[in-house]
């Protein structure tokens, strides 16, 4: 009984919920972050495939004659280009393409993986043709149109290979029934 109070009027304590009952309490995201965990779970296996596709494409193409008159126009150095920069920017490329994969899987227009991929990939390579041509114009060689066409080219079988690889891994990631061992 407090002072000032009555012995007629009840006595009033306000009851907090001890820690285990609050920890009790599910939220509703929780379910949904495990589903989203399952579906990102192929993220880094697809990124390094589209990163090793494009680097090995890059490499290829990078042996080309109008390759070595594209990098002496825009003087860019051939070894920093060829064994890091492009994995780097394959590896970049490879995580946005394979997230977008697993994230738009179902709203994409075909059923194939692997043209599903390519598609993004594509899609990708719009996007960075839009913004080499805006730097491109804001100054360089005078042939900046003629630079930007070839640099085009040289990056198509880059982004497709790129979308084949992240395209190839995710089906045969989620190819049910796929044997996990060899025979015997």
């Amino acid at each position: 009984m407090h002072l000032g109070s009555s012995a007629a009027e009840p006595e009033v304590t306000s009851r907090l919920p001890a820690f285990d009952e609050w920890a009790s309490v599910k939220s509703p995201s929780i379910g949904r972050s495990d589903q989203a965990l399952r579906r990102y779970a192929q993220l880094p296996t697809l990124t390094l495939a589209g990163g090793v596709a494009f680097w090995a494409a890059n490499f290829a193409t990078s042996l080309l004659p109008v390759a070595a008159e594209y990098r002496a126009a825009l003087s860019i150095a051939y070894l920093p280009m060829v064994l890091v920069e492009s994995l780097i920017a394959g590896l970049v490329v490879g995580l946005l393409v394979s997230f977008f994969l697993l994230r738009l899987y179902d709203g994409l227009p075909t059923e194939s993986p692997m043209l599903k991929a390519t598609l993004l990939s594509f899609v990708a390579l719009v996007v960075l043709t839009i913004v080499n041509w805006a730097a491109g114009s804001a100054g360089g060689p005078s042939d900046a149109s003629r630079y930007l066409l070839m640099g085009t080219l040289l990056n198509i079988p880059r982004f497709l290979a790129l979308g084949i690889a992240v395209g190839y891994f995710h089906k045969r990631s989620a190819t049910p029934g796929r044997p996990t061992e060899g025979p015997g």
